[in-house]
Formats: structure tokens, C-alpha cells, sequence
């Protein structure tokens, strides 16, 4: 599949083959979804938790006798019906995580950029660099490259180079930077658009090819 090379301004400079084995891979639907819902699961902390009776303070004796009042039977004022016990059934600390091998996890990303790939939503990026770390330039860039749609900005790592696209890109909503080697399926799905500058483009390549 060939897509044009863009500088920074949106200019066409030349066309570059993306790989047909990430970017032309067959579509599965349902590992995406199986790749999506397993991200979301692993995010859950899981640490929800309310008290039981046998945790919240009070009820050490039997509130009054048990014949003779007229009431019912009572053993304790922290029994589940009583305002101020314990609750029945409540949710407890629990691990949501769930595995999924990394070959169905890789497949998974190549059919998302697929997807994107063939709706024209992948834009090639000659070389990223801001002359100095102003939101203002980065958010005019981001204009003439795709307009008002969301972006996800995909870069080769985390360095000093890069340091002052992160200045100016992280105050813009519209926007996340992401490094090449923590793609995933969630981000990729996310976001209108998808941008990979050349140096990103050999990085993706290297475990994804």
C-alpha cells in the first residue's frame, strides 16, 4: 500500500510503501474487541470494597431479650437490615486482569491499523520538529496536517529530541504523543487519525513486521 509523505506544513514530498504484513493484515474483529476489552480490564484496580458485619464497629451484645418485647428476634444492631451495618453480598477486592498471548495481542494490532490504513486515517510524517515548545505551534500544525480531528501521534521514543513535542502537545485535548514500542489496540481505536513520522514507521516495523 502506498501513502504520500507530508512535511509539517501538509506538503506532499514523496510516497513510501507501508508494509503489507501490518498495514494490509486480514481484519479480525473479534480479537480486537477480545484485545480491547483486556486493556480495559487490566486498568481496573480492582480495590472496591464496602464492610461486611463482621467488620464495622458495634453490635458486641444482643440489642434486647429475645421473648417478651413484641419484636422480632434480634442478635445484633449491625445485622445487614439495620441502618448503620454491614452489607450483604458486598464487593470485594479482586483482580480484573486478564492474559492473552502476545502473537494474538500483535495480531490484533495489525488489524486495527489495517483498519485505519484503509480508511485513509494513517498519515505519514516526514520529520517532526518545532522550532520551540509552544503549544500554539503544535496545535497549528496539527490544523494543517488534519484539520479538527483527533490525533494520535506516534513517535519513534522518548528522548531529548522529543521533549519539546511533549511540551507543546500535552495541554492539547485533541491530542496524544505515544512511543512506537507502547502501541495498543485501545489508543489505535481512540483516535480519528494516526500519525507516524519515518523514524516511527522502522520502529513499528521491527516487532510488528
Amino acid at each position: 500500500m502506498k501513502v504520500d509523505v507530508v512535511n509539517s506544513e501538509g506538503k506532499k514530498l514523496k510516497t513510501v510503501d507501508l508494509p503489507a504484513r501490518i498495514f494490509e493484515a486480514p481484519v479480525n474483529t473479534s480479537l480486537m474487541h477480545q484485545a480491547y476489552i483486556r486493556q480495559i480490564a487490566n486498568a481496573r484496580l480492582g480495590t472496591h470494597k464496602t464492610k461486611t458485619r463482621s467488620e464495622v464497629s458495634g453490635g458486641g451484645r444482643k440489642p434486647w431479650r429475645h421473648k417478651g418485647t413484641g419484636r422480632a428476634r434480634q442478635g445484633s444492631i449491625r445485622a445487614p437490615h439495620w441502618v448503620g451495618g454491614g452489607k450483604a453480598h458486598t464487593p470485594r477486592p479482586r483482580d480484573y486482569s486478564q492474559k492473552m498471548p502476545r502473537k494474538m495481542r500483535r495480531a490484533a494490532l495489525r488489524s486495527a491499523l489495517s483498519v485505519k490504513a484503509k480508511e485513509n486515517q494513517i498519515l505519514v510524517l516526514d520529520d517532526l520538529a518545532l522550532s520551540e515548545p509552544k503549544t500554539r505551534e503544535m496545535a497549528q500544525m496539527m490544523e494543517k496536517l488534519v484539520g479538527g480531528s483527533s490525533v494520535l501521534l506516534v513517535i519513534p521514543e522518548k528522548n531529548e529530541t522529543y521533549d519539546p513535542i511533549y511540551q507543546a502537545a500535552k495541554n492539547l485535548p485533541f491530542l496524544k504523543l505515544l512511543n512506537a514500542n507502547y502501541m495498543n489496540i485501545r489508543d489505535l481505536l481512540s483516535f480519528d487519525k494516526v500519525i507516524i513520522p519515518l523514524a516511527a514507521l522502522d520502529v513499528i516495523e521491527s516487532y510488528l513486521g
